[in-house]
């Protein structure tokens, strides 16, 4: 037939970008179709070979980040890791590892949250002023609206109470919210290692080296062949080690600088310098913070609503006794 023929010579030319998913081959595959069908002729084993790619879908590149932030004891403010150094005690008798966390312009609040108009209490916190044309528009507006400056970096500080005593726009000082002697807790993204052994990234202990030992920094077993024939999630192995955030508890403060608006604190912090940290008042459970305070839903009492739907109504228990 000199149509199948002129499909051969189509699969011929037009194969190779056919067979690629390409645009022009799935819309050439698709007439051939509709005249085969029309022609009631049976597509030849080289046409029904071709198959078409489904049409390319416009894709957006974006990054979903899930972050279980918990209740802070107070509303904290951000830092810029400037590096370590040691400062002498008072005698000079022991010097003291230090962390010295410089300030940059910003630290303002940019909307307070309630439980009336959120579902919860929170106060955000800008930081970073930066220049107007590199904020979009709809953060631009939500600055604007809450008369705060263009800001690179927003987060919230979640609240169990006491979000009224801030008002958007409010400037943050870091002397009037800490003082010499507190405790903080500082969070930050931790130095990033790229992908290390299980030696490095947990600690464990290596094999011999020499009399012919194969295992020498090699993992060894990672479960029981038979029993449970698998491999249990979350076991230590080799992976990305660092590059995560983490916080660091209870530090305590050693000197604040007003003039050169920095904190030291004793003892080291997450990130290499110009990490962004976020400094809060230690929460120390069962002293300044407990959790049953925000529980505000009723618990429900699962063993009384079982026994009032077990227990008849007396009207029914008298019929029951008297059927």
């Amino acid at each position: 037939c000199p149509f199948l023929r002129k499909s051969v010579r189509f699969r011929t030319s037009l194969g190779r970008g056919v067979s690629a998913g390409g645009m022009a081959g799935a819309m050439a595959y698709q007439q051939l179709n509709a005249k085969l069908q029309g022609l009631r002729i049976a597509p030849s084993r080289t046409v029904s070979r071709m198959r078409a790619a489904p049409a390319p879908v416009a894709q957006r590149r974006c990054r979903l980040v899930v972050q279980a932030r918990t209740f802070e004891v107070g509303v904290g403010v951000f830092g810029t890791k400037a590096g370590m150094t040691q400062m002498f005690t008072a005698s000079g008798s022991a010097a003291r590892p230090a962390t010295v966390i410089a300030i940059e312009p910003g630290n303002i609040v940019t909307q307070v949250k309630t439980r009336d108009t959120d579902g919860y209490d929170a106060v955000q916190v800008g930081y970073r002023i930066k220049r107007e044309d590199k904020v979009n528009k709809p953060e631009r507006g939500h600055l604007s609206k809450h008369n705060a400056p263009p800001m690179r970096h927003l987060r919230e500080f979640k609240l169990l109470d006491g979000v009224e005593n801030y008002t958007p726009g409010q400037q943050l000082m870091i002397s009037e919210m800490f003082k010499e002697g507190d405790l903080v807790d500082v969070a930050g993204t931790s130095t990033g290692k790229g992908f290390q052994g299980s030696i490095k990234r947990w600690g464990m202990a290596r094999g011999n080296m020499t009399h012919g030992s194969k295992s020498k920094r090699q993992h060894g077993s990672i479960g029981m062949c038979a029993t449970p024939s698998r491999v249990f999630p979350g076991l230590k192995m080799a992976g990305q080690m660092g590059n995560k955030r983490i916080k660091t508890r209870k530090l305590r403060v050693i000197k604040v600088d007003q003039e050169l608006n920095a904190i030291v604190l004793h003892g080291s912090v997450p990130g290499k310098p110009g990490n962004l940290l976020e400094i809060t008042p230690a929460k120390i459970v069962g002293k300044n913070f407990k959790y049953q305070r925000h529980l505000t839903r009723p618990v429900r009492n699962i063993k009384a609503e079982v026994s009032e739907e077990l227990t008849p109504e007396p009207e029914a228990a008298a019929e029951a006794v008297e059927a």
